[in-house]
């Protein structure tokens, strides 16, 4: 799952990027408003975590902006401003969530899953198939009540097909909501995850549209 991180202070943009790709996300980071609009305009994002206060253009501007397109990407804002004014004028503009700084990496972590699981149209936290099981929260995959060991990549990899069972997503999809600016895959890492994956679930569970993509069937 990829996330557009829109904060300008440097410390703590950093410190939630290390953090929110050690959750297994893949974080692209921008530092004010103008280019918060550029890389939502180029780049598909599964969630914005957006500050208000942003040099060149205001979180607030950058959210109004994004929702005027008639996009409905979640947005969780996350900044200093705790006053209900600002609180209303977020959450009116389209914010799907208001989180007041500072925050705990784990709730701010819990806040993203269940905004992309509301996102989804999901209410149940796991996600099941047959007698597989995924849980974000704990990172865990069990398969027939047994743990599965995933790397952090097949796990994502696995989440995002499960998300989507019943569609089938292209490749360049499924790299998009895997890698940021700075993790360019190798051409043939994808299939090399898919090959992984299919030897610790089974053949069966992933099906291969040749020239199209991949899918878990419902």
């Amino acid at each position: 799952m990829r996330l557009l991180l829109v904060e300008d202070d440097p410390h703590l943009g950093d410190g939630l990027m290390v953090g929110l790709r050690q959750q297994g996300y893949a974080v692209d980071w921008v530092k004010d408003g103008v280019a918060a609009e550029l890389a939502l305009a180029s780049e598909p994002f599964d969630l914005v975590v957006l500050d208000l206060g942003l040099p060149r253009r205001s979180g607030l501007e950058v959210l109004r902006k994004l929702r005027a397109q008639g996009k409905a990407t979640p947005v969780l804002i996350l900044t200093a401003r705790d006053a209900t004014a600002d609180k209303v004028a977020g959450l009116d503009a389209g914010a799907d969530d208001y989180v007041v700084k500072p925050v705990d990496l784990d709730e701010l972590a819990a806040r993203v899953r269940a905004l992309t699981r509301r996102a989804a149209g999901r209410a149940q936290p796991v996600l099941r198939h047959g007698e597989l099981e995924l849980d974000p929260a704990a990172h865990r995959v069990t398969l027939a009540g047994q743990p599965l060991e995933l790397s952090p990549r097949e796990f994502a990899l696995l989440a995002i097909l499960l998300e989507n069972a019943g569609r089938v997503l292209t490749r360049s999809q499924l790299e998009a909501s895997l890698y940021g600016w700075h993790d360019e895959p190798e051409s043939n890492v994808l299939e090399v995850h898919i090959h992984h994956l299919r030897r610790k679930l089974g053949t069966d569970l992933i099906k291969t549209l040749r020239g199209i993509g991949y899918t878990i069937p419902k």
